[in-house]
């Protein structure tokens, strides 16, 4: 089981949502992995990929190959930009001289519920959030990589969570990435469908695992002046529990007591 892990963030949190990203190196190392950041990462290439331009989706492909490639194990807060490695770069570089390496970066990637559960074998993180939440399948990950109990498996063990399930919770929310803006009408109504179905549940926060869904839903629910927020899931985790807080502190209040070596004598 590797305990170094690389952390690959996608565009939206990059740019949108980057707390997302400082979550979730929290969850990481709170049970006990050791997180870097390559700093060369850039696009996976999905947004070109999913709208038909192959050719320009492809050197985004094979620069993410480049980096990641002596990874132990890459992990991501989205199942969408997770998928588009693990299901489609051996496809997209079906010609290019990194399809090998490609194909053994699929193995090694992970959405951030997936690895905590599947590979770290954790469902307990020592997370406390007393809120009432509901959930929303993101269709990446159910459809793609099968996620469908691990985030409620994670869900159940955070302390003071009360989690309410949502009628069609597996529903598509409308987003789709570019499907938004070509299809924005068709998109807007299942967005509106997927918020109905958020706010009837009288919760006060959705959540789920790609950032891109809540992006949207958030739109819609502002929009409704709806008492129900959104929230990605390793934003959940990372909200520490008494007994979590307390474990830190001792170890940090330890770490500050051992003596400090001197100036003089430091070689």
């Amino acid at each position: 089981m590797p305990r170094h892990v690389s952390l690959f963030i996608p565009c939206f949190v990059d740019q949108l949502l980057p707390q997302v990203a400082v979550d979730t190196v929290k969850v990481l190392r709170r049970v006990g992995y050791e997180v870097d950041y390559p700093e060369d990462q850039t696009c996976c290439g999905q947004p070109a990929f999913n709208t038909g331009y192959w050719n320009e989706a492809r050197p985004c492909a094979e620069h993410f190959v480049r980096v990641f490639k002596n990874a132990e194990a890459v992990v991501c807060p989205s199942g969408s930009c997770a998928t588009m490695v693990r299901a489609f770069y051996p496809e997209l570089l079906t010609a290019s001289s990194c399809r090998a390496d490609a194909i053994a970066l699929v193995s090694r990637i992970f959405e951030l519920s997936e690895f905590l559960v599947n590979v770290a074998a954790v469902t307990q993180v020592g997370a406390r959030f007393p809120h009432t939440v509901t959930y929303h399948a993101s269709c990446h990950g159910l459809r793609e990589l099968g996620l469908r109990d691990e985030p409620l498996q994670l869900l159940r063990q955070v302390e003071g969570l009360k989690l309410i399930e949502m009628v069609r919770f597996d529903e598509c929310c409308g987003f789709g990435g570019t499907f938004a803006t070509k299809f924005a009408e068709i998109s807007a109504a299942m967005g509106d469908s997927k918020a109905e179905c958020a706010a009837a549940t009288g919760a006060e926060f959705v959540t789920a695992i790609d950032p891109s869904c809540l992006l949207h839903l958030q739109g819609i629910l502002g929009k409704r002046q709806a008492r129900t927020q959104t929230i990605h899931i390793a934003s959940i985790l990372a909200q520490q529990s008494v007994a979590q807080q307390s474990k830190t502190q001792a170890g940090s209040e330890q770490k500050n007591s051992r003596p400090q070596k001197t100036l003089q004598e430091r070689p």
